[in-house]
């Protein structure tokens, strides 16, 4: 049986949604910035550049109603086509980043929206056609520049305790997921499947979002669903 492909989004607030219509094809751009040199007696050479951000194009439809249509393909739905509107405005908006989510493939990856587009197409008004760009985000930190420089420290990422539960760690699951931590949108329930947790939000009712261990998007799951793999 082959897993569930959906296009997930989590915004700052880990709330997550899945676009209720699948497009024809995603596009992933990932690019490097390589410099041409002319070298003398031996002409011009690429210079290979660093990894410049990524972005991803997704083009699809939101029925107005979209729990009355046959041909949606995400497992859980929002009411109608504004709230996806509405809530993709409002991440925008936000100027914070979130996180895009391919399940049954491995992208993944924190971004911004850069560009939204939708209205109705071909005269039909039963649903609304739109174009999501997003853009990678890489967080940094601003450096106010003194006579003295000092290299920057950056702490390494530590993993979580033996036998204690936290961001990466491979867990058991034995439980019912959820689109977001406040435990909305109830899902499939999870029988003694080996998952990594992917975030964590403190304090909320289902704090961890669980993966595969490829990185495809389960959902979230009380902290009593899980243990230590």
């Amino acid at each position: 049986m082959s897993e569930h492909l959906g296009i997930y989004i989590t915004d700052d607030s880990n709330a997550t949604f899945e676009l209720p219509i699948n497009p024809a094809e995603v596009e992933l751009t990932a690019e490097t910035d390589d410099k041409s040199e002319t070298v003398i007696d031996l002409g011009e050479v690429n210079l290979i550049g660093d990894s410049k951000l990524r972005s991803i194009s997704v083009q699809s439809t939101l029925p107005l109603s979209p729990a009355d249509e046959h041909y949606v393909s995400a497992q859980n739905l929002l009411g109608s086509a504004q709230d996806y509107i509405d809530w993709i405005i409002k991440i925008q908006e936000s100027k914070k980043p979130m996180r895009l989510v391919i399940s049954s493939t491995k992208i993944s990856f924190k971004a911004t929206i850069s560009s939204f587009q939708y209205g109705f197409k071909n005269g039909y008004d039963g649903e609304y056609a739109y174009t999501l760009v997003l853009k990678e985000y890489r967080p940094y930190v601003a450096k106010k520049l003194g006579a003295k420089q000092e290299p920057v420290k950056t702490e390494p990422i530590r993993p979580s305790p033996p036998n204690k539960v936290g961001m990466g760690s491979t867990v058991i699951v034995n439980g019912q997921l959820h689109r977001d931590s406040a435990g909305n949108g109830a899902g499939v329930t999870e029988q003694n499947a080996t998952r990594k947790i992917s975030l964590v939000n403190p304090g909320s009712a289902y704090p961890y979002h669980v993966t595969t261990l490829d990185g495809g998007a389960r959902g979230w799951v009380r902290e009593s669903d899980v243990r230590s793999a």
